[in-house]
């Protein structure tokens, strides 16, 4: 797990120190001040797989990393917000799409850049859809016109995988795995 550097404390601006707590098992910031202990936790990745028919939507990345690459709309959750609302904030946000959440459908926990992807299977309530400030485009893809070589990241890729899969097999079911390093 990569430690990200914290020089000052956000409590009272003084330095800080790397150091094990008692009752701990990581090295985490603490202040050399105020003993205010800075935890960091992974990010979670939260996005949607929005189903129209037999197509899915994707969207053509407009920003880095990955930029001109497709995935599936998604990005960081915001405190103060559930899971699900995540997933209909950054479909709309990305592809101006209107969506029904519908079950999570896979969670891939990427701990060499402390990231948790949940991916939640949706319904798209419209046609309408286009691309936001963060997308080139987006389209709806069958399955076998999908740019399989030009997915942006592993967990979209492998949602997709397995979401056609489970298609063919007339059976969703939840997926999780791990993905230990940083190849795309």
């Amino acid at each position: 797990m990569a430690i990200l550097e914290i020089n000052f404390c956000a409590s009272c601006g003084s330095a800080v120190e790397l150091h094990c707590p008692d009752d701990d098992n990581r090295l985490r910031h603490i202040c050399v001040v105020c003993g205010t202990i800075h935890y960091q936790n992974p990010k979670m990745v939260i996005g949607s797989i929005p189903e129209q028919e037999d197509k899915i939507l994707l969207c053509r990345r407009a920003i880095e990393p990955r930029h001109g690459l497709w995935t599936l709309p998604g990005g960081f959750m915001e405190n103060g917000e559930t899971t699900t609302e995540a997933a209909i904030r950054e479909t709309l946000e990305e592809a101006n799409a209107r969506i029904a959440i519908g079950d999570l459908y896979s969670m891939y926990s990427l701990p060499y850049i402390n990231q948790v992807h949940l991916l939640f299977r949706a319904r798209l309530l419209d046609p309408d859809f286009s691309p936001g400030k963060e997308s080139l485009e987006v389209k709806l893809f069958a399955e076998h016109e999908i740019p399989w070589e030009e997915i942006a990241f592993r967990p979209v890729k492998y949602s997709l995988e397995h979401y056609f899969e489970d298609r063919r097999n007339g059976r969703f079911g939840f997926h999780i795995g791990n993905i230990q390093n940083n190849c795309t």
